[in-house]
């Protein structure tokens, strides 16, 4: 038997503990209404939206900053150095690590595009071990850009549907234009020209 102040503490947490299941449950429930709407569309869904790309209606796939590592590259050209890339989706990593060609519809390929600029403060630290070594690391964001596979919806560009974004908005319609033509040198790794990057 319990005491009448030990009864009254007793009670006091279980009504505690009912009130905070019943926020967090709410929280839940609010947050998963939130995602669910920052979702929509998904990416590669046809939308006449101002966010998604022209020709191919692929939106900004929701998390894809915490997709996997397929590779990355550097660009260099009279124009350009930039430090790049690619992330892919469970599909397009699956298929990635067992070399699956052509890619299965579903594949989400998403490609990070930074300026490349020198870094003081780490060749300051590598001036001593590395005499003369020179460090880059990545300056400003440059775009991003998205593949999606859907063989029936694009099967007029290789099954692939392309995207490119700076700022979050899509590019215009003449880039949007350029990016299958460009792809086709790549027809046969199915239009992509990331490869799998060794595990070190």
């Amino acid at each position: 038997m319990l005491h009448a102040s030990a009864r009254v503490l007793y009670y006091v947490g279980a009504l505690s503990s009912c009130a905070a299941i019943a926020v967090c449950t709410v929280h839940v429930a609010n947050s998963a209404a939130q995602s669910s709407k920052e979702g929509q569309p998904q990416a590669g869904t046809v939308s006449s939206s101002s966010n998604a790309s022209p020709i191919y209606g692929v939106t900004i796939p929701p998390g894809y900053r915490d997709w996997k590592l397929i590779a990355v590259d550097h660009l260099l050209t009279s124009k350009l150095d930039q430090l790049r890339a690619q992330l892919g989706n469970e599909i397009a990593i699956k298929a990635f690590k067992e070399g699956k060609i052509p890619f299965p519809d579903g594949t989400i390929i998403a490609a990070l595009h930074w300026s490349r600029v020198p870094s003081e403060d780490n060749n300051k630290v590598l001036a001593g071990p590395f005499p003369g070594a020179q460090s880059f690391v990545i300056g400003s964001a440059v775009n991003v850009q998205f593949m999606v596979k859907d063989s029936k919806k694009y099967a007029a560009t290789g099954g692939w549907g392309f995207a490119d974004f700076r700022d979050g908005k899509p590019g215009d319609e003449a880039l949007h234009k350029a990016c299958f033509p460009c792809h086709e040198p790549a027809k046969a790794h199915d239009f992509v020209f990331a490869h799998y990057a060794p595990t070190p």
